[in-house]
């Protein structure tokens, strides 16, 4: 009976976790008459960045052909700069958002063959040090498994996502590799251990395609901050969420090209525009889920590109990164904060990917690391004087 009962737990377990992504959450709780210790509320913060979208690709940055409502939403709620760079290359892009350098400081990282190194820090260890839990989702261009420069290592308590650039462009892929702390059971120690490794989509088996991989990497975010909510059983610890899109400039599949089936367009731009409009689509359905579990005005939200998968800023259809000349490395960037930074506000400062680092730590109450590049953009957003 109680082999029985131990196999019918690691069963439920594995379900818990497979469809909750963040499924570490503290299993004990400790009763104690001692006062709670006064813990500042600082902000959680969520960064959205999505390789291969252009400048001109959201309508609230000047595309005419279809809308972007969700993304227009959060840039009306916030502040839209228009002078935001990122570094050409996807994968020196990436790594510049996380160490805060501008990439001409950076060691070359091409095609992520040179993963991070055990001493360069990341913002995402810059946060967890200063009491956040991290995650990223989705892909990681910035070294694998068995690397220095796995997520693991580099700061973050959980990824969802894809450790290899191939597969991470793969819309119909037949695994998510995830790190997962603290859930596994191991009943011989009888304790939770972190699992690391390939979960198995078997629906996508053998080339078949039911389940979509962006809408896999919607549903862990929202799973993420619903699981990770900052309130009294964590002791209101804030969150750091690194979400990663793609749209390959290759070949995008989807599993239709509505709402613009009808256009009179090439397939590679319908394939593009739906694309895009899922992203959009995704990033409102995540602000509705912050609003259901009350997280209104105490999470800041970044949105932008994460770099171009191929040469810089070269358009693949013809009214994509339409405001963007050649050799142009702007990419959108929308930050929102309600109650914190001002609605409706645009913005010219110029800024970029490197900045970010900086711009968190203050967020986080915390110190930045020594040797960086980046300036603290939180005075802009604020409605403060320029640095």
């Amino acid at each position: 009976m109680k082999s029985i009962c131990l196999n019918r737990f690691r069963v439920l377990l594995a379900l818990a976790v497979l469809l909750g992504f963040s499924a570490n959450a503290d299993l004990s709780f400790i009763f104690t008459n001692a006062a709670p210790k006064a813990i500042p509320r600082r902000a959680s913060i969520i960064f959205i960045q999505v390789d291969g979208l252009g400048y001109g690709d959201l309508s609230c940055y000047g595309q005419t052909n279809f809308q972007t409502p969700d993304l227009d939403k959060l840039a009306a709620d916030g502040i839209r700069f228009t002078n935001y760079f990122i570094a050409s290359d996807a994968v020196q892009s990436h790594a510049a958002l996380m160490l805060g350098k501008n990439p001409g400081h950076l060691r070359q990282r091409a095609d992520a063959d040179i993963p991070l190194a055990p001493d360069e820090i990341t913002v995402a260890q810059v946060l967890k040090n200063a009491g956040y839990h991290t995650g990223v989702i989705g892909d990681w261009d910035l070294g694998d498994e068995n690397s220095s420069g796995a997520p693991w290592k580099k700061g973050f308590d959980e990824f969802a996502g894809y450790l290899n650039p191939n597969d991470a462009e793969n819309f119909y892929a037949d695994y998510v590799f995830r790190c997962s702390p603290h859930s596994i059971y191991d009943a011989t120690n009888q304790q939770f251990d972190t699992y690391i490794g390939r979960e198995p989509l078997i629906a996508n088996d053998d080339g078949a395609k039911s389940t979509y991989i962006p809408d896999v990497l919607a549903k862990a975010a929202l799973n993420f901050v619903k699981d990770n909510l900052p309130d009294q059983f964590n002791h209101y610890q804030p969150f750091f969420l690194l979400l990663n899109y793609e749209i390959p400039d290759r070949y995008i599949e989807l599993p239709t090209d509505a709402p613009f089936s009808e256009e009179p367009w090439s397939q590679p731009e319908k394939n593009r525009a739906a694309l895009i409009a899922r992203i959009d689509s995704s990033v409102g359905e995540l602000r509705a889920k912050l609003k259901d579990i009350g997280m209104t005005n105490n999470v800041v939200i970044f949105f932008s590109s994460g770099g171009f998968p191929g040469e810089a800023a070269k358009p693949v259809t013809t009214f994509f990164h339409s405001n963007l000349s050649p050799g142009d490395l702007r990419a959108p960037m929308i930050a929102c904060w309600p109650e914190t930074i001002p609605a409706g506000q645009v913005s010219g400062y110029k800024w970029s990917a490197w900045d970010f680092l900086p711009t968190a730590a203050d967020i986080g109450f915390t110190k930045t690391p020594a040797n960086i590049d980046g300036t603290s953009v939180l005075p802009v957003m604020t409605g403060g004087k320029e640095p």
